[in-house]
């Protein structure tokens, strides 16, 4: 059954031996982190704090974090969902009496969609001023520049159109009725906002804290502009999402939600916001957005406040991410025929890292599509996109390898794209929302013979002779690992600890390239020591979030035709931290050391 609000989902999860209760007071600052990753690697329940330091509101945390608990709040399968709206919407268009007679459902639940105006809701049974103080707001990471709301759903309306817009952006707090307003690159809240300055006008706008499961689902989900997160989410739960006028602002809001902040973005203030431990496994650095002024802060009796964390993979985000794709990643064939599936890897923070399914019906459609959902709403913040023939599983890396091992040949198949808007988070090319893209196409090409194959067992204990012996060869390498026959990772050691070495990381990846002996393999990636690079999850966090594109990629051979680049042989990627870039993210000790002690007792 569907849940029309954030309380009665968190008893269906204690039904469901899916949430603990806890009498042990937890800080929100710090500790609340380290708890919430563990409890994640563990596979714990979600938390309920009774009595979270420093505040009389309950807090919450890991309420979407595992499978179960997605399906649970959707009511089935987010694949499900994907595949019943991919079907109702190519059965629809154009309009025939047949197939409204077929999806009569489907027809009344999108009716359903429509937001419905109500007087008043139990968001504002309590009405007060603005004190943030109040909230048990977290420090995340021992680096942030101070507590963060993160899981605010952030309310605005154009101010010309009036078409409304729900995302989550992080809320740095400076003071008991102030906060950033961190609207990154591609988002809607941040493309009314500029509209509004433009005119002049102070913007209004209201923070809800803790929704129905369908509303939160559809806000983080990665709608195309101007699509209304309210109408989807009232198809998700088959009813239509009630909103009410602001008590302080002339906007509405929603009727159901356990805290709503409501207040004004002037135009033309800006002030540090920052930094801020992020989904890419690294502090993203300060910088300047504008500034939220609270007007108000309502909520309903005995509210519950919902807290969420990112950081290094795997976090609460792998979850949310993972099914808001499951269900819109097959509206894609809708715009792309030749698109099969698609799939952002959470691993690299989903931007970094989409593998998309083609079915090909002329030479290099497969490039064709790949230019095409680089200009497409969110997908336009892909940075690393790898092509595979339609049939091959883009879930599976190992799948994705073996593709790129059999059809890759850079000379015909490699694309770079320099000096275009990148995720916000992104730090690689050191300039915010700038950087580089590229494209591998491992789609299978008819009568295509590549240059490099291994052509018999003694060659490979050759090979894998070689490679073993690697670390021999350089002092600065200290451990690798070949998988699938296709990419080799190679960790180094930072110059800093390695006094004998004048190399660096670069030169490294560049004279492994150039060696014939390797020249079988299709990608060499270089990552630093905290990468370990037998586990999958994080090699793939350790390559993708650390290299920009068109400084950090090699190739064996690599020269100037006219203006066009070509490329030949092994890619090589320098894949390692670098210095400007910012630190990952680590617990501090004495945290990891309050937490031992407190961790049985919480579980009792």
């Amino acid at each position: 059954m569907p849940f029309y609000d954030f309380q009665s989902y968190l008893r269906a999860l204690e039904s469901a031996g899916e949430l603990h209760r806890t009498q042990v007071e937890i800080d929100p600052a710090l500790e609340m982190t380290e708890i919430a990753r563990r409890a994640i690697k563990e596979g714990k329940p979600a938390l309920l704090v009774e009595h979270p330091k420093g505040s009389s509101y309950p807090l919450v945390i890991n309420h979407y974090a595992s499978e179960k608990r997605i399906e649970l709040a959707l009511g089935k399968h987010p694949e499900q969902i994907g595949r019943e709206l991919i079907h109702f919407l190519e059965q629809v268009f154009p309009p025939t009496l047949k197939a409204v007679l077929d999806n009569k459902s489907t027809i009344k639940q999108f009716l359903k969609a429509r937001t419905k105006q109500v007087a008043s809701g139990f968001s504002q049974e309590i009405v007060g001023t603005p004190d943030l103080d109040a909230l048990p707001i977290q420090v995340c990471w021992q680096g942030d520049g101070g507590r963060f709301i993160t899981y605010g759903q952030v309310i605005t309306y154009h101010p010309v159109t009036g078409r409304r817009n729900i995302g989550v952006y992080r809320m740095h707090v400076f003071d008991k009725a102030t906060t950033g307003m961190h609207w990154q690159i591609q988002k809607g809240g941040g493309f009314h906002y500029y509209y509004a300055e433009k005119l002049g006008k102070e913007f209004e706008l209201a923070v809800a804290l803790g929704t129905s499961p369908a509303l939160t689902f559809a806000t983080v989900a990665a709608l195309p502009e101007g699509i209304d997160e309210a109408m989807f989410a009232g198809f998700l739960q088959n009813k239509r999402i009630e909103f009410t006028k602001g008590k302080s602002i002339s906007i509405n809001i929603p009727a159901q939600a356990e805290f709503i902040l409501e207040g004004i973005v002037p135009p033309k203030e800006r002030r540090m916001e920052g930094p801020f431990g992020d989904h890419f496994g690294h502090y993203s650095a300060a910088s300047e957005f504008p500034v939220f002024h609270l007007k108000a802060i309502t909520h309903r009796r005995n509210p519950i406040y919902p807290a969420t964390v990112v950081g290094k993979p795997p976090m609460e985000d792998k979850f949310l991410g993972n099914a808001t794709q499951q269900m819109l990643g097959p509206l894609i064939k809708l715009i792309h025929k030749e698109v099969t599936d698609i799939w952002a890897y959470y691993e690299a923070g989903f931007h970094n890292l989409l593998v998309a399914a083609i079915e090909q019906r002329y030479q290099k459609e497969a490039i064709k599509a790949a230019l095409g959902m680089m200009g497409t709403d969110q997908l336009s913040l892909t940075k690393c996109m790898i092509l595979v023939s339609a049939g091959v599983d883009v879930k599976d890396w190992h799948a994705v390898l073996r593709e790129i091992r059999d059809n890759f040949d850079p000379h015909y198949d490699f694309i770079m794209i320099p000096k275009v808007p990148l995720d916000t988070l992104d730090f690689t090319s050191y300039k915010m929302n700038l950087g580089s893209k590229m494209i591998i196409d491992a789609t299978k090409k008819p009568g295509r013979d590549l240059r490099f194959k291994i052509q018999d067992s003694s060659q490979e204990s050759k090979l894998k002779s070689l490679i073993s012996n690697l670390k021999s060869s350089d002092r600065r390498i200290i451990d690798v690992n070949l998988v699938d026959d296709t990419l080799l990772l190679v960790k180094v050691e930072s110059p800093l600890n390695h006094s004998g070495s004048n190399s660096t990381s670069k030169e490294i990846v560049e004279r492994l390239v150039a060696l014939s002996e390797l020249s079988s393999l299709k990608i060499i990636a270089a990552v630093s020591e905290d990468v370990n690079i037998q586990d999958k999850e994080n090699y793939i966090w350790g390559v993708f979030t650390r290299f920009d594109c068109e400084r950090d990629v090699v190739f064996s051979e690599q020269k100037l035709a006219g203006i066009s680049p070509i490329y030949r042989g092994v890619m090589g990627i320098d894949a390692t931290w670098k210095p400007g870039y910012p630190e990952p993210l680590v617990m501090n000790e004495e945290i990891v050391k309050r937490v031992d002690e407190k961790w049985g007792k919480i579980w009792k």
